[in-house]
């Protein structure tokens, strides 16, 4: 087993050195940042000259301890075993309010709804374990241009005893902002406005196992998650928002894939990757394969060497939900 003591290694990364560290007294809920958020959206219009700002939060002690219940009701949900050790998803699912703060701030000049979320690079370095007392920073960086508008990393850390366990970067497109020449700190703002690479057609592997996913599967990640978007929850609430029926989180897929890679699989220390295509309807049927990568071939041309390849489509047909990679590291 890994542990904090004999990780040297470790990415350092930490926000930009311009940015200055707020710290706050607990992780806030997300109910009441999801009310900010939807508050400020509205005027929060569009516009040329994204500045991000230049502040990182910090919770200096989160006792991981309190998590029993809810760490328990994560894993039934996703389908991880019973373990004392925090997977990729839960830390996702700890950080997430202190990064959903960064993107409800005043300042920032991304409105949240509407925000699609693209890709999620996470680095598990050791165990965090239940118990753990953690450490946990969240800031947005590297705004550039996307051809329908603006994508903006939100980073998340989390450390033990000082040491960095858990960092992920969440990519997600702001539709109808640009960035500017001059677009502040942590911003890439000289990237020019360019058609991103066709994805190339893609043919469905043969399926390691089917999903049936029922209408509670929103709320019941909802519960776990805190995140209670309306999207996920009712199809009256997706309706609101163009969508035919109820959606399943992102997240939830994700961690989903990432419990049928299994503990043994991914080992102690690994790297989670997802990318998000298409939503996946509730109710729905998804079929979903879980290869080696080597044997993946140029279906996995960017993902690390040596892990696993996991792919999501929809029953029946070859809509792409998700795709991803988890390497041992």
């Amino acid at each position: 087993m890994i542990s904090a003591d004999e990780v040297t290694n470790a990415p350092e990364e930490g926000a930009p050195s311009s940015y200055t560290v707020t710290d706050l007294a607990e992780v806030p809920t997300l109910g009441g940042l999801y009310a900010r958020g939807a508050a400020a959206s509205v005027v929060k219009r569009p516009r040329a000259g994204v500045v991000l700002p230049a502040v990182a939060y910090r919770v200096a002690d989160v006792d991981t301890a309190d998590a029993a219940a809810r760490l328990a009701a994560y894993q039934d949900v996703v389908g991880e075993p019973s373990s004392d050790v925090l997977p990729a998803g839960f830390l996702h699912v700890l950080a997430f309010p202190l990064a959903t703060a960064v993107m409800v701030r005043k300042d920032f000049p991304l409105g949240l709804l509407g925000m699609v979320h693209l890709r999620n690079v996470a680095r598990v370095l050791f165990p965090v374990r239940l118990g753990d007392r953690l450490e946990i920073r969240a800031w947005a960086e590297n705004a550039r241009a996307h051809r329908r508008g603006v994508r903006v990393d939100v980073v998340a850390e989390a450390r033990v005893n000082g040491a960095l366990a858990y960092r992920a970067v969440s990519t997600y497109l702001a539709k109808g902002y640009a960035v500017s020449g001059d677009a502040g700190p942590g911003t890439d703002g000289g990237v020019s406005r360019r058609r991103d690479a066709e994805r190339p057609s893609w043919t469905p592997p043969l399926p390691t196992a089917r999903w049936s996913l029922g209408r509670s599967v929103g709320p019941e990640y909802g519960a776990v998650s805190g995140d209670r978007n309306p999207i996920h929850l009712s199809a009256l609430g997706a309706k609101a928002f163009g969508f035919p029926r109820a959606i399943a989180h992102g997240m939830y897929t994700a961690a989903r894939a990432l419990a049928e890679v299994g503990p043994a699989r991914r080992g102690d220390a690994y790297e989670w990757t997802a990318e998000f295509h298409k939503p996946v309807l509730l109710p729905g049927s998804v079929d979903v394969a879980v290869r080696y990568a080597s044997d993946a071939g140029a279906d996995v041309a960017a993902g690390p060497a040596g892990g696993f390849v996991y792919d999501g489509w929809r029953t029946g047909r070859t809509t792409r939900h998700f795709t991803g990679t988890v390497t041992p590291l």
